[in-house]
Parts: C-alpha cells; structure tokens; sequence
C-alpha cells in the first residue's frame, strides 16, 4: 500500500469535498425546523455506532484518519503466524501506537482472510488437512493473547472461494463499479484445489472449526464475527464446485445456531448481504433487524449494491438500491454500538488505491450517524 498517496489524496480536494459536503448535509439534516416537541415526547436516543476503518495503522493513515475524526479501527494483519506480533507484549504495543494517536483498536484479523484456499494463511482448517488440528490451536492461542492485551473483538472468514468477481462495469460519471453475473458451472472457472464441497462437508469443518474455537472465545470474552461468503450463489450450484453454505440469509442463522454464544456472531458486510437478496432495497433492514436484535452483529461493512442475487455492482454509498439513512436508522433502533466500515468504493480514474472513494464514504457515514442520533 503507497501510504504516503493516501494522505496525499484523501486530504486532496477531491476528497476535503466529499467529506464537507456529507457533514454539512448532516448539520443542515440536523438543524431543518421541526415541530415543537410534546411535553410528554420520550427523549431522543443517541445513535451508538460509530465510523471506523480496516485500512490499516501505518503513521500516515492513522495521522489521516485523526484528521478525519475516525477514532476507532480494526489494524491490519499483525502476522499471518503465531510470532512474536501475537504475542501479548506484540499486540500490546500495537494498541498502544495506535491509542497515542488518539484512536481505540477496536478489532484485529485473524489470519484466516478473504483469499480463495490455494492463498489462505491457515488453509489446513478448512481443507482438514493435517495441519488442521494446530492452525486451530494457534487461532486460539491468538484470542487468548488480544484478550490479555486489552482487544475483545477479532474478524475472520471461512471462504474456499475469495470473493468472485466478474468483469468491472461502467459506474456513476469515470468510475467502475465492481460487478459479479453469475454463470452456469460449465462456464466457471475451474475447481480450488479443496476439489468439490458439497454442503454436508462445507457445515463440518464449520462445526468442527466452531467447537474449538468459539468456547475459548467465551472464556476470554472475545467477540469473533465471521464475514459471510462474498457472494452467494445458487444452491444446489454453488461456485467452482464450492456450496457457498455461508452465503444466504439462512445459512448464516444456522452458522450461528451451531454454537451458541454470546462471542460468536458477524462482520456483518451489509454489502454482502444485500447480494444474497433479491431485492435488498425492500429486504435488507428486517436481516438487519433479525441479526442486530440478538446481538449478532459485531462489526458492520457499511457498503451499497445496485442489483441483487448473483447480479450486482458495488455502487457508491448514496447511490445503490439500499436507502443508507434508513439502514442506519435500522442500525440505531436494534442498539448496535460497533464500528460502521466502508469496505470496498469504486474506482476513480485519478484516485489512487480508492483512497478519495474512501474518504468520501467516511463523510457520508459520519453524516448519517450524525442525522440519526437527533431523531427520536
């Protein structure tokens, strides 16, 4: 990552406007005359989640996001093995670096990430391999280690498959938007190396992952919130031989029925979710509802669609299917008080790495909280 580009360019103009015309949008939204408030009218209820990232804690994005008011992050990858970065010392000086720039480390990844199997950093865990039994040993070793570190929230994922995408398409003035059109399996690309997943197979390395990790997870009181598949796609089909179980609605009730906890549950990727909908702008704020009302939503990917199942592009925030005030209003109503992350924007000709896409997402996320906490 070009580190120095992201303060060049997020502090640029491009990206100072988006992030004044969203706040100022919010203090107008705030400020708009409105009728006398009833003696008896319940007082207003302060919205509890706030903007965060997971771009990183380089000095210069974390000077950036300072700047920016973006007080709470998830860092990057602080090993892809149990090292000494996992240590308690390790993380403990992590947390530290970042809180002396004002900034609480809410959350760090686990290194089971979004990359397709053949790329995993522990890829013995869902292949069942036998490296299984001691990558898992390690992954709990590593909650263990951030709890007595003082970080009570890791992510993580359970993908064979990475996040397919399908050719980019033209987006909202020079931008592209990224897009997936799902395809019959003849004309898919070819199996991972974990060969043919059916169902049954995919829930029991699940389950058998669950069982280990989720009661170490309790004992030390560390919320572990899973990133659903990006995307679903069609049961019965699935992807590259892969039934994506984690992928729909149902299957994420299920993967949170196996074990249950109050530590286990989501990186609720609203964006991911809203593409196994059919109709996300109608459906996504009762699966918001669903999840947020028990206490399942960890983390929230704050992103648009445009589209629905197994057609979609990635839009920018404001101009997708899903109405965004009304998410967060969902988002406010069900008590959620994590961090909302822009996870992915389009790309801009001029806009290195996304940067002024993110910084602009920043601004509009911001502008939202700030309308809902004076709503009643």
């Amino acid at each position: 990552m070009r580190r120095r580009d992201f303060v060049r360019l997020a502090v640029g103009a491009g990206g100072a406007a988006a992030l004044a015309e969203a706040t100022v949008a919010a203090q107008v939204a705030s400020s708009a005359p409105s009728a006398a408030p009833r003696a008896d009218a319940a007082p207003v209820r302060k919205a509890l989640m706030k903007v965060g990232t997971q771009h990183g804690d380089s000095t210069e994005i974390l000077q950036a996001c300072a700047a920016f008011g973006v007080n709470n992050i998830c860092s990057r990858l602080p090993s892809a093995k149990l090292d000494e970065a996992w240590s308690v010392d390790g993380l403990s000086r992590l947390k530290d670096r970042i809180a002396s720039f004002g900034i609480a480390l809410d959350m760090v990844p686990l290194p089971l990430s979004s990359s397709e199997i053949a790329r995993s950093e522990n890829p013995g865990i869902l292949l069942a391999n036998a490296d299984r039994d001691k990558q898992i040993d390690d992954i709990c070793q590593m909650i263990r280690n951030a709890a007595r570190a003082g970080i009570f929230q890791v992510k993580y994922n359970l993908t064979f498959l990475g996040v397919p995408r399908t050719a980019p398409t033209p987006g909202r003035g020079p931008s592209r938007y990224s897009t997936f059109a799902y395809v019959e399996p003849a004309a898919q690309p070819a199996p991972t190396i974990a060969g043919t997943i059916d169902e049954a197979t995919y829930w029991e390395r699940i389950t058998y992952f669950l069982n280990r990790v989720v009661p170490v997870a309790e004992e030390y009181k560390v919320k572990i919130g899973c990133h659903p598949q990006d995307p679903g796609m069609p049961k019965g089909k699935g992807w590259r031989g892969v039934e994506t179980v984690l992928g729909s609605v149902d299957g994420l009730k299920k993967f949170l029925s196996i074990k249950e906890s109050p530590y286990h549950g989501l990186n609720f990727c609203q964006g991911t979710v809203s593409e196994m909908l059919e109709k996300p702008g109608d459906e996504i704020f009762d699966v918001i509802r669903y999840f947020g009302s028990r206490q399942k939503i960890f983390s929230v990917h704050f992103r648009n669609v445009a589209g629905g199942f197994t057609n979609f592009r990635e839009t920018f925030i404001d101009n997708g299917d899903v109405d965004m005030l009304k998410a967060m209003r969902v988002y406010k109503e069900v008590g959620y008080d994590g961090m909302m992350m822009p996870d992915h924007v389009p790309s801009v000709d001029g806009d290195a790495n996304q940067f002024q896409g993110f910084a602009f997402a920043f601004g509009y996320i911001k502008a939202l909280i700030a309308a809902v906490s004076v709503e009643g």
